[in-house]
């Protein structure tokens, strides 16, 4: 308990965001440690040192590193998310020709409208 006088609500709810505090601290540690080991445009020794810094100054060193290298995280990111999606579908063997060909089967046997051959088919191509 972080202060003395028993159990209180004011020292339960301290408590409670003190834990949701480290909670988030520890979340957002991770996330940024993961970004630092897969990125490829910093020495091996500026990531020992942006390490030293978010371990030694703990939210501060948090906020610095997500002020600065924000917009970064986002674009690997999303680079990350674009090559899972582009390896999906090589293994699965996900093809749009093959997908048009199987939407216009369905709209030929008149299992979907040509409303809903146009949304899916606009979804397809994007």
């Amino acid at each position: 308990m972080l202060f003395e006088g028993g159990f209180t609500f004011s020292n339960f709810l301290i408590d409670v965001l003190t834990i949701f505090a480290f909670v988030v601290w520890f979340w957002l540690a991770i996330t940024i440690f993961s970004d630092l080991f897969r990125r490829y445009d910093i020495s091996g020794w500026a990531k020992a040192i942006w390490v030293i810094v978010v371990i030694l100054t703990p939210y501060l060193g948090v906020i610095i590193y997500l002020i600065t290298q924000g917009r970064g995280m986002t674009e690997r990111n999303a680079q990350q998310a674009q090559a899972a999606r582009e390896e999906l579908r090589r293994v699965v063997g996900f093809s749009v020709a093959d997908e048009l060909g199987k939407l216009d089967q369905l709209k030929t046997a008149g299992s979907i409208t040509d409303d809903e051959f146009a949304r899916l088919r606009a979804r397809l191509v994007q």
